[in-house]
């Protein structure tokens, strides 16, 4: 019987990862590493930072679900805004029997080696990215990864806005295949990306946002953002392309706040991931927001902000263009319900404006419409009732589903 294409690449890749573990990683054949799961690191608010001393002989578990498969997979560590060195002494992965517990497939699990190493050293500022892991990734997989900490690393490093549950448990027990009584925490840390080993054609798809992005509402465990419904769908459809969710809460394109700004994080977030060769941008309403939240600035002001953040737009183009990657824009959506902006009529004609650039053939080379999409038809300055989770402002599940659904499949090659 003939193999479908999609089966070629898939043996294609597996002999590829094998002839690299078996020949010590030397030269001749290499994996080709695509990213599957990722996420954007900042220094975690203290709200959302671990305790003192937490971490003193600890385990952590975290859990992640991959978008695309392959026939082997590395994880990256990150210590990125680390003071000290990270040291973490032992690292085990292995497939969660479920999203919403801490238990594991005894029989799946694997030490993690990094240059062949149990016991990884991070420099402060760095990330480092572990050895092939010598396992199957199935598609939409559950992965627990878990790391024993000796003491308490200088500075954290981690992504609050998870919505998935990791777990805290003292001592060593990343062997363990449940970690009962452990604390159950809502945020990652220091664990930033899993590539996986797949055909040379697959690829990537980056997605730099905010909390919408991020998937403010969605309940937890429940992988239920808009991104990961797109990734569902090119699973369904054997495209192999992996979805990146690089979408921090209330990020914003050209100041910090939570987390660095979109175009400070461009480069690590989206061009030093591998595989990636698509981008899709939907950030600016928190620059909007912002903007006039605790007192009305000029219309100059308002001139000014638009011009910077159209430039901030064109500067990622640009970025994503020297490196061959499609950059895809996503308008804003509306947000006039929204009681923490309390936007005007200035603030809807700075997003119009700024909508209407995205939409402008030759700025990106292609644009999702989210506005057009998300918008009340009799008040388009509104989301649309059944899609607002009730603030004015983020999508509800409803929402996220119509936006995954509503993306082109067809903007992936």
């Amino acid at each position: 019987m003939a193999f479908s294409n999609h089966r070629l690449q898939r043996t294609f890749a597996l002999i590829v990862a094998t002839a690299l573990m078996t020949s010590g990683g030397v030269a001749a054949a290499r994996p080709h590493w695509v990213g599957t799961w990722s996420t954007p690191q900042q220094v975690p608010e203290p709200n959302n930072a671990l305790p003192a001393h937490s971490l003193d002989n600890a385990t952590l578990r975290q859990l992640v679900r991959a978008s695309i498969g392959g026939s082997a997979f590395r994880i990256r560590v990150s210590n990125v805004f680390g003071t000290a060195p990270l040291r973490i002494d032992s690292v085990h992965v292995a497939r969660a029997t479920a999203t919403n517990s801490s238990r594991v497939d005894p029989a799946s699990d694997r030490a993690v080696t990094f240059s062949g190493q149990s016991d990884i050293v991070v420099p402060a500022g760095a990330e480092y990215l572990s050895d092939p892991i010598a396992m199957p990734l199935a598609p939409l997989a559950t992965l627990a990864i878990s790391m024993h900490f000796p003491e308490q690393p200088a500075g954290q490093t981690g992504h609050p806005g998870s919505r998935a549950t990791s777990y805290l448990i003292s001592g060593d027990h990343v062997a363990d295949a449940e970690l009962a009584g452990a604390t159950k925490i809502e945020h990652w840390y220091f664990l930033t990306e899993i590539d996986a080993a797949e055909a040379p054609q697959a690829s990537a798809v980056a997605v730099v946002g905010d909390s919408i992005t991020d998937g403010h509402g969605v309940p937890t465990d429940s992988n239920e953002r808009w991104t990961d419904i797109l990734a569902q769908r090119l699973v369904a459809a054997h495209r192999d392309v992996g979805v990146l969710n690089l979408g921090i809460g209330g990020n914003r394109i050209l100041l910090d706040g939570l987390g660095p700004n979109a175009v400070a994080r461009f480069d690590r977030d989206v061009i030093d991931r591998p595989g990636v060769k698509y981008l899709i941008v939907l950030e600016g309403v928190n620059d909007l927001g912002t903007s006039t939240r605790e007192h009305p600035i000029s219309a100059a002001d308002h001139q000014a902000l638009i011009r910077n953040i159209i430039a901030g737009y064109a500067q990622m183009v640009a970025r994503a263009h020297d490196h061959g990657i499609k950059a895809i824009g996503a308008t804003i959506m509306p947000y006039a319900g929204s009681g923490y902006y309390h936007p005007d009529a200035a603030n809807e004609a700075d997003r119009q404006a700024i909508n209407a650039w995205i939409r402008t053939p030759g700025h990106f080379d292609a644009v999702v419409d989210f506005d057009k999409l998300m918008r009340d038809p009799r008040r388009p300055t509104y989301l649309r009732p059944d899609y607002d989770l009730g603030d004015g402002l983020h999508p509800s599940v409803k929402g996220y589903q119509a936006m995954g659904d509503a993306v082109p499949l067809s903007l992936f090659r």
